[in-house]
């Protein structure tokens, strides 16, 4: 199972989201980082070896990716975004990869998956993510909170989910139906606004102390 998480509006916790779900999965996972976020998140040290960004840079054939991968937990492994990212790196490549590019990293999630018989969660950050990748993913997960201008970017953009992980916001009007209406979409999962889950990320636990309740949340999305 491959699963691509992205968010039409910053701050909605697309990141935490994928890494939970990378971590909450029953089976062997891959979790690749698009957006150069998950080491923070996760509490490691920035990459030390080139990511995807290098990668989708070169003309390296798609096999070289599993020299990239890092283990961070018991059959868990983070394919970087890129060596000693940092949060003022520019999130793209320097050079447009161009679609047949992002066609052989789907391709390669793919394979590595039914391989290995692992799920691979991607996180692609903030914005439509690169259509040849969408098209090669098992499913698209939207990930937003229940507000208005970010249900109205993914409304407008080009990427269609196949589903919802709302996280929730106390004092919002917006409803699950609203949101399922707006985007022809399931909610799969709603993420509790979890003061636990912040600590764990500010504390950089997340991998080795998931808070029980977002996996919980997200079990049976991960399952």
């Amino acid at each position: 199972m491959v699963t691509l998480c992205w968010a039409a509006k910053g701050g909605s916790g697309t990141t935490v989201v994928a890494a939970s779900l990378a971590l909450t999965s029953p089976h062997p996972s891959l979790l690749v980082d698009l957006d150069g976020e998950i080491p923070a998140v996760l509490g490691l040290p920035e990459p030390d070896r080139p990511g995807v960004a290098e990668w989708l840079d070169t003309d390296t054939p798609p096999e070289q990716l599993s020299d990239l991968l890092i283990d961070i937990a018991p059959h868990r492994w983070l394919l970087p975004w890129r060596s000693g990212a940092t949060w003022a790196d520019p999130p793209t490549p320097s050079i447009d990869p161009g679609d047949a590019r992002w066609s052989e990293l789907g391709d390669w999630l793919h394979d590595w998956s039914r391989r290995w018989g692992c799920d691979v969660t991607i996180d692609a950050g903030t914005g439509q993510p690169p259509p040849p990748l969408v098209e090669r993913v098992d499913r698209s997960l939207l990930v937003t909170r229940p507000c208005y201008l970010a249900l109205r970017r993914a409304v407008r953009g080009e990427t269609r989910p196949t589903g919802v992980v709302l996280v929730a916001e106390p004092g919002r009007s917006l409803s699950q139906r609203d949101i399922e209406h707006s985007v022809g979409a399931p909610v799969e999962a709603t993420v509790s606004f979890d003061p636990a889950v912040a600590r764990a990320v500010d504390a950089g636990l997340l991998t080795t102390r998931l808070p029980r309740v977002i996996a919980k949340e997200l079990r049976r999305v991960a399952a």
